[in-house]
């Protein structure tokens, strides 16, 4: 008999050099022991922490990732707003306003499932963009037939990527947050069977300001002036959650935590 569940592993966000040797050295191994059908990773901070690029983007698939996501820093290597066409099953938020290069959503062939993977950006302490629980019901509505629908949702405030988990429960396998690069711990699959957590947090520097390197982040903070973020060094937290899925239903069985620590 075949296994009559679907797992899928979403890694979040990988912040800088660290992150990505990080990604290179745990992803096989997580992927070795828990045998994901499907592999999701947020690459939006790949360079340095800011944005990401054609060569780091296959330099994140190499590593083991089917598709990447992204988010608010999409656009600040500006090289990739020409490179992000030719980039194989890469998201960007599907809420940009019509025009922008890219795609949000896309489908894809998973241990014989059609695999919903869609993409979108909230709007609370964030670059103004189109309704993405609107979004949301457009990229449902024009893909009926899919078997399993994960999201991630790209957002500062958890009171809207909670009403985003609800306004989705019972129609997506899974929403998970992504953004802050601080790991919360409601995890749970909602009532409609929807796998939800706020934050999944981040694959990069532990002893750091979000990732980015402690003294410069208190340099900003204490004296207002403007200063470039750089990423921090060290030991690298490697956050995820696994997500097991009906294959009959598509909705979730549960979710759970993977993490790990690497120092780089």
């Amino acid at each position: 008999m075949s296994d009559p569940h679907f797992q899928l592993l979403f890694v979040a966000d990988v912040y800088g050099r660290a992150g990505r040797e990080t990604l290179a050295e745990l992803l096989p191994q997580v992927k070795a022991e828990f045998k994901p059908d499907l592999t999701v990773v947020n690459g939006e901070n790949a360079a340095a922490g800011h944005g990401l690029t054609g060569k780091l983007a296959q330099e994140l698939r190499q590593a083991g990732a089917d598709v990447l996501t992204t988010g608010n820093h999409v656009w600040d290597q500006k090289t990739f707003l020409a490179e992000i066409e030719d980039e194989p099953n890469l998201l960007r938020p599907y809420n940009y306003p019509p025009g922008a290069p890219g795609i949000g959503c896309l489908v894809i062939e998973a241990a014989g499932l059609k695999v919903l993977v869609m993409n979108l950006q909230g709007r609370i302490f964030m670059p103004p963009l189109d309704d993405p629980f609107r979004a949301a019901d457009e990229i449902l509505a024009a893909h009926p037939d899919v078997d399993v629908i994960f999201c991630d949702f790209h957002a500062e405030a958890t009171s809207e990527k909670q009403a985003f988990g609800w306004h989705l429960d019972g129609r997506a396998s899974a929403v998970v947050g992504t953004h802050t690069h601080v790991p919360t711990a409601d995890h749970r699959v909602l009532p409609g069977g929807t796998a939800y957590v706020t934050d999944v947090g981040m694959v990069g520097p532990r002893d750091s300001v979000i990732g980015a390197d402690k003294e410069s982040a208190l340099r900003r903070f204490l004296t207002g002036l403007p200063h470039r973020f750089e990423a921090a060094d060290g030991v690298v937290t490697f956050n995820s959650v696994l997500v097991t899925i009906s294959r009959l239903t598509g909705r979730a069985v549960s979710i759970q935590r993977i993490d790990r620590e690497h120092l780089c």
